[in-house]
């Protein structure tokens, strides 16, 4: 899968301007605060229907405009793909694909498989639980629709228990009976959200060690534990023990929205015990293990985003990192980077082709 050419109107600082790529690598150079950001962004938007750094879509509008269109042209397989992305203020946002508009954002979700590392990524140890369980959820939910539809569900299901729940308090009254029917529904959907997530953990830390390996040159000892409160029980049951706690508390404390996933080092949580250089690698080993896992189940080389990914790497570790991506297992790779030189040399030591933009 390639996307050859990328057009942005009024999208964040850029007011017209088009892009044409190469089919490997593409190194986009500048001075910070230019948007050499805001065009993998805007390539993140294609795949995803919205921003990565952003989520309030209307801010993605250049200043002063009413609204922003991101056109990408791809090839995928033997096929033309044309994406379009356009929000006016006011307005819902629109995403169609060669011309015909999506009923649901849902149904976008995987037909363009993409990973980003980014400095942003170090949210992902340093933020709470609902931070890495969106990381699971994205990369399985790009590869299966059938969670991504059992997700939603959970989570408008959870919003109502709550508001129910808030409304009990609110109104000094009680209804079991309504409160079931809630309990039910989180535990359909919510126990087969919990053994997928079991399954693909079960199938990505192995390949993720791996990652990690290759980049630290097997220097340290790293791991993914989960946990969740279904290893102890059924949501049944945890719902009906909790119940009085829910009451007091006025929203749903137990179920597959409570899951985590620890990040390890030497058995020791990465946020106090890892260095800077080791928690950028272990988010690049995190992030490579996504691509890998994308890949095999969509039998297409996911889109490579890295932004800004030499800042804060000693030279040893930018050059495995090289090494890793010079070779056919990967596709098409963009790359921001504030130092253009350190950019070019870096790329040269790959087979590969590239262009560089200078912004």
């Amino acid at each position: 899968m390639i996307l050859k050419s990328l057009s942005l109107l009024n999208y964040k600082n850029f007011d017209n301007r088009t892009f044409t790529f190469d089919s490997k690598i593409n190194c986009i150079v500048g001075n910070n605060g230019i948007g050499k950001t805001n065009i993998l962004d805007a390539i993140y938007h294609l795949s995803f229907g919205k921003s990565y750094f952003n989520p309030v879509a209307t801010q993605n509008i250049k200043h002063d405009e009413a609204f922003f269109v991101i056109n990408g042209d791809y090839i995928k397989g033997d096929a033309i793909e044309k994406i379009v992305i356009s929000l006016k203020r006011g307005q819902k946002k629109i995403i169609k694909r060669n011309g015909k508009e999506y009923d649901k954002f849902s149904d976008h979700i995987g037909f363009l498989p993409l990973v980003i590392i980014s400095p942003a990524d170090r949210n992902l140890i340093i933020e709470g639980s609902d931070t890495r369980r969106k990381f699971i959820d994205s990369v399985i939910s790009q590869s299966d629709k059938s969670y991504l539809s059992h997700l939603i569900k959970y989570n408008k299901v959870l919003a109502q228990r709550n508001a129910l729940l808030k409304y009990f308090a609110l109104n000094h009254t009680f209804n079991a009976d309504t409160l079931d029917i809630y309990n039910t529904q989180l535990s359909d959907y919510g126990t087969h959200i919990f053994k997928k997530r079991e399954a693909f953990l079960e199938t990505f830390i192995p390949i993720f060690k791996a990652r990690y390996k290759a980049i630290s040159n097997g220097n340290e000892t790293v791991d993914l534990v989960y946990h969740s409160d279904l290893f102890d029980n059924d949501i049944s049951s945890l719902l009906q023990d909790a119940l009085n706690k829910d009451k007091a508390l006025q929203y749903t404390s137990k179920g597959i929205h409570k899951d985590d996933l620890h990040f390890n080092i030497e058995t020791h949580p990465i946020k106090k015990f890892g260095s800077q250089g080791q928690q950028k690698s272990f988010l690049i080993a995190l992030k490579l293990a996504q691509f890998d896992f994308l890949k095999k189940q969509s039998g297409v080389n996911p889109i490579l985003l890295l932004d800004d990914i030499f800042d804060k790497l000693d030279e040893q570790r930018v050059s495995q990192i090289i090494k890793l991506v010079d070779d056919e297992n990967f596709g098409q790779i963009f790359i921001s980077d504030t130092h253009a030189e350190r950019t070019e040399n870096a790329v040269k030591q790959v087979h590969q082709s590239y262009e560089i933009f200078r912004l």
